[in-house]
């Protein structure tokens, strides 16, 4: 697909690529939802009647939302601009109450039933958790109740860190098999350039793949409020065009701007998924974008060249160096020698047998470590290529 498209091509490509579209997730930011006097009531009403709309077209939408932190600070009367961990957390705990009675009464006016569902990192990293979460919100779908998710902000300290949300977004989208990923937020889409500062920035409306040259376009486009900038929307992008999803940014104080979206109007940017042959299936999603890594392992040239054209498993004898510390069956990811991730895996060996074995060919194994273990460090049913 060429890097530019005519208005009228984009128009067909997404009124083409949205028409099957069966399952939604929306994420809402704090830069969008909340102001000066807290919950802004106009686009609270305005995100209401979008997913009503989705859900009236036959949809399943789930919503993540952002706010608790920005509520709780209007309901205490906080000022002060910076806040300890404590205090944030204490003050999501407070918002949160306020932000989930909103949506409430906001969804009942429009018959619709909501249901809240706090998460936290470890909750997606455990395997049994993450499958649980699955059966959850297809049971919420079964009932005709929308679920809204947020980051249980009181014992996690993740939410608030830069753009948690927009990585908590793309990881539900995928984790329930969402066919798109719909980002709100203050900017109105990804520009080639500066639009404050270049005269000739143009929006960028249809993006075919998160390449690097896109990566730094993020860098155009930026929000002053809030925990997430273009570069974690972006990332969230990739994560979910990884997944075999779709994904879109635009501005989400515009009225209508999902069903414009829909209707194949050119707001925003939309984002292609990878191709079918590329799509990481759910264990192997989970291994690259869920679980963080508790070590690293630097390998030799042909290493990394085995695991990104072969699909290899990674043997000894390719690892130059061990960093961090795990156990057998932790997530570890693997570097070149410039630093840069290439894979991520679970690995079989413990750090101190992986040191003792580094470099070595498998035959070596049973004499170095006195057992018969695996050939393999990270078998590649285990190895996802990054």
């Amino acid at each position: 697909m060429p890097e530019r498209i005519t208005a009228e091509e984009g128009r067909k490509l997404r009124l083409a690529h949205l028409k099957g579209i069966k399952r939604v997730v929306v994420k809402v930011g704090s830069a969008v939802l909340t102001g000066d006097a807290g919950l802004h009531p106009e686009t609270m009403e305005n995100l209401a009647d979008e997913l009503a709309f989705l859900r009236e077209s036959g949809r399943e939408v789930i919503l993540v939302s952002s706010g608790a932190v920005a509520v709780g600070r209007r309901k205490l009367c906080i000022i002060q601009p910076v806040l300890s961990l404590k205090e944030k957390q204490a003050t999501a705990a407070v918002g949160q109450c306020g932000l989930m009675h909103y949506y409430d009464s906001l969804f009942a006016r429009r018959n619709l039933r909501v249901a809240q569902v706090l998460l936290t990192h470890s909750d997606l990293a455990h395997r049994g958790r993450y499958l649980n979460i699955k059966n959850t919100m297809a049971t919420l779908f079964e009932w005709g109740v929308l679920p809204i998710i947020n980051e249980n902000d009181t014992v996690s300290a993740e939410e608030l860190q830069f753009g948690d949300n927009d990585t908590l977004a793309a990881l539900v989208t995928n984790l329930i098999d969402a066919d798109i990923f719909i980002c709100l937020t203050d900017v109105d889409s990804l520009y080639t350039a500066n639009p404050t500062t270049d005269p000739a920035a143009t929006p960028v409306h249809t993006v075919a793949a998160i390449t690097d040259k896109v990566i730094n376009m993020a860098g155009n486009s930026g929000s002053m409020l809030g925990t997430g900038g273009m570069h974690s929307k972006i990332r969230a992008a990739q994560m979910v065009a990884a997944g075999g999803g779709y994904s879109f940014i635009g501005p989400g104080r515009r009225p209508g701007v999902i069903q414009s979206l829909f209707k194949g109007e050119l707001v925003g940017t939309f984002f292609l998924p990878q191709a079918e042959k590329e799509k990481l299936h759910s264990r192997k999603h989970w291994i690259a974008y869920v679980l963080r890594p508790k070590g690293y392992l630097v390998l030799d040239d042909g290493a990394c060249r085995a695991l990104a054209r072969q699909g290899s498993s990674l043997l000894p004898s390719g690892i130059l160096e061990v960093r961090g510390d795990f156990a057998a069956g932790d997530p570890v990811h693997c570097l070149n020698r410039e630093g840069r991730a290439v894979a991520a895996g679970l690995i079989n060996y413990p750090k101190a047998e992986v040191e003792k074995i580094c470099g070595h060919h498998s035959s070596q194994i049973p004499e170095i470590l006195g057992y018969q273990g695996d050939d393999e460090v990270i078998h590649r049913d285990n190895l996802v290529k990054l």
